[in-house]
């Protein structure tokens, strides 16, 4: 597994921001936003050519870690967070109540 470097890029006091890793000029992304009931994750983007080398599963465990580390319960909506969170049970704990029947968890 490779290791990513992860930018946390949100403005002061947003509530919305990208997780991002820059590579050869393009920017992998997973879009979150912050709510009083936890952290939702909308949309992930792996530009084609790191598509299968761990870009995307990297962004997902750097937000899971941020999400576990601020105590904050994870709203999968992205198909992409939720296929890897449901593949992954080390993650499931952080999954929202209200989310966890959706991924058969």
């Amino acid at each position: 597994m490779t290791d990513y470097s992860v930018i946390d890029n949100r403005p002061e006091d947003a509530k919305e921001g990208r997780f991002e890793i820059h590579l050869d000029g393009q920017v992998a992304f997973a879009e979150y936003r912050l709510l009083e009931s936890g952290i939702l994750f909308p949309h992930t983007v792996v530009p084609p050519a790191f598509e299968g080398k761990g870009v995307g599963g990297a962004l997902v465990r750097h937000a899971l870690g941020v999400a576990r580390e601020k105590g904050m319960k994870v709203i999968p909506v992205c198909t992409f967070f939720a296929g890897y969170i449901a593949k992954h049970p080390e993650f499931h704990d952080l999954v929202h109540p209200d989310y966890r029947k959706a991924l058969g968890i």
